[in-house]
């Protein structure tokens, strides 16, 4: 099985890395991919261009075996559907079942996702959540998907809900974007490697007008 871990990384962080990390564990995936989004659907386009994105995402997991960096969404034309990255992975390797993993904000808003419900037709949803969350109503067709059983995931390639708590860092990429701006050390919030990246290459920096 293969996680999928979408999202705009700029930059990528600790919080990013523990979490791909932690799920690859618990459920003994055979990767976890950290794709970063090009022109993302619900949201205004990142202001780093997509290769810094992406160098700063490489930087960030060359040591960690089974975290894989995965362009394909900066090399699509137009918004980046991840009903989208599901198919053309599904059609790269249809023997391999995907676990595509959002944040309990992206699952809130997860019936304005362009054909979010054929979402399940090409992977498992695993939702992350926060230690003692409270899970909110269910729509019927979410509630027909929805498992507690961890080996569910593993009896069909697709179509399961799941609900998991991890070791979550309070840690925002627009805060440690406003902290640089503000000429303030983020250390400790993201990688080495990164910062060393972000100060040669000046990002997050008001430019004046």
């Amino acid at each position: 099985m293969i996680g999928i871990y979408g999202g705009t990384f700029d930059p990528v962080h600790f919080g990013h890395l523990r979490t791909a990390l932690e799920v690859k564990e618990l459920f003994t995936l055979d990767e976890v991919r950290l794709i970063p989004c090009s022109q993302p659907p619900h949201r205004e386009t990142p202001l780093t261009p997509p290769e810094k994105r992406l160098a700063m995402l490489e930087l960030a997991v060359q040591n960690q075996p089974g975290l894989v960096v995965d362009r394909r969404e900066l090399d699509r034309v137009g918004y980046s559907y991840m009903i989208d990255t599901l198919k053309s992975l599904q059609n790269e390797d249809s023997g391999k079942s995907l676990l595509l993993i959002i944040g309990t904000d992206a699952f809130e808003g997860l019936d304005s996702w362009h054909q979010w419900q054929q979402l399940f037709d090409y992977a498992h949803i695993l939702v992350i959540t926060r230690p003692g969350h409270v899970l909110q109503e269910l729509s019927c067709f979410l509630s027909s998907k929805l498992t507690d059983n961890r080996e569910d995931l593993t009896l069909d390639k697709a179509g399961c809900l799941f609900f998991q708590s991890v070791t979550q860092l309070d840690i925002s990429a627009t805060a440690i974007r406003l902290l640089i701006n503000s000429g303030q050390n983020p250390s400790y919030l993201l990688p080495d490697s990164i910062i060393k990246y972000i100060n040669n290459n000046k990002l997050y920096i008001r430019r004046p007008n």
